[in-house]
C-alpha cells in the first residue's frame, strides 16, 4: 500500500496521519532507519499524544501492509502487471518487471481512491499541515535502532510538493515511477512504459474491492490501536 491508501481516513487524527506516513517517508529521506512494530508499540499507548498518535499510526501501516501484501487479490494484480512490463520492456533489462508490478499496482490503488475522493486529499495535505516535522523526528528517533537528522526537513517538501496528485495522469506517473527507479538504482523506464500504466489502471480498479474490502477498510477512524 502507498501514502493515501494508508491515511485517507484519517485526517481527523493529523498526527496519527503523519504515523501512517513514517515508514514511506524514511523509506525515501533515510532508508536506512526502519520501525519494527516490537519496537513502535510500547509508545502507542493510548494517551493521545503526539507520541502515541504516531506510533499508533506506524503500527496502522505496518499491519496494512503485511494483510495486503499476502491477499490473492494484491498477488494476482501485481502478477497481472508484472506480465504487462515484462510483455512492454523484456524480461528484466535492469527495469524488474516483478517490482514494477508491486509498486505500480500500489501506486494506481492510490490514484482510484483519489479520483474518487478528491477531497480528501485536500484534507490530507491540510492535516499534516497541522503537525511538528521535528516532533516527528524525535518520535522516530525514540522508536528506531538507528538516528536519522533527515527525515524533519523531508516532511515540509512531501507537503509542498503534493506529488500524490500526479498519480491520476499515467504521464506524470510515470516521472514519479522514474524518480522511485532512480533512487533504488534501477534503469530508467522508456516512454512506452506509460502505455502499461494505462493498460494497468482498469485491472486495479476492478479488484478494488478486494484490495480494499469495506469490512476491513470500512473502519471507523476513531479505533485506537
Amino acid at each position: 500500500m502507498n501514502y493515501f491508501a494508508h491515511g485517507f481516513r484519517f485526517e481527523d487524527r493529523p498526527w496519527f496521519l503523519a504515523g501512517t506516513a513514517v515508514p514511506d517517508w524514511l523509506s525515501v529521506a533515510d532508508r536506512k532507519v526502519r520501525l519494527r512494530a516490537r519496537e513502535v508499540a510500547p509508545s502507542a499507548d493510548g494517551t493521545g499524544s503526539p507520541q502515541a498518535e504516531l506510533a499508533a499510526g506506524v503500527l496502522w501501516h505496518l499491519e496494512d501492509d503485511r494483510w495486503f501484501h499476502h491477499t490473492p487479490a494484491f498477488i494476482e494484480t501485481s502478477g497481472e502487471l508484472t506480465r504487462l512490463y515484462r510483455q512492454a520492456l523484456g524480461a528484466d533489462n535492469g527495469f524488474r518487471p516483478g517490482f514494477l508490478g508491486h509498486v505500480s499496482t500500489e501506486l494506481l490503488l492510490d490514484a482510484l481512491l483519489i479520483e474518487a475522493h478528491p477531497r480528501r486529499l485536500d484534507a490530507y495535505y491540510e492535516a499534516l499541515g497541522q503537525i511538528d516535522p521535528e516532533v516527528v523526528q524525535r518520535a522516530v528517533n525514540a522508536m528506531a535502532r538507528d538516528f536519522t537528522s533527515r527525515l524533519a526537513s523531508f516532511i515540509p517538501r512531501f507537503r509542498r510538493s503534493q506529488f500524490l496528485r500526479d498519480y491520476t495522469d499515467p504521464g506524470r506517473l510515470l516521472v514519479r515511477l522514474n524518480q522511485v527507479m532512480r533512487r533504488i538504482k534501477l534503469s530508467r523506464l522508456p516512454p512506452r512504459a506509460e502505455e502499461v500504466l494505462r493498460a494497468a489502471r482498469p485491472i486495479v480498479r476492478r479488484r478494488m474491492g478486494e484490495l480494499l474490502p469495506p469490512e476491513r477498510w470500512g473502519r471507523p477512524s476513531r479505533r485506537r490501536l
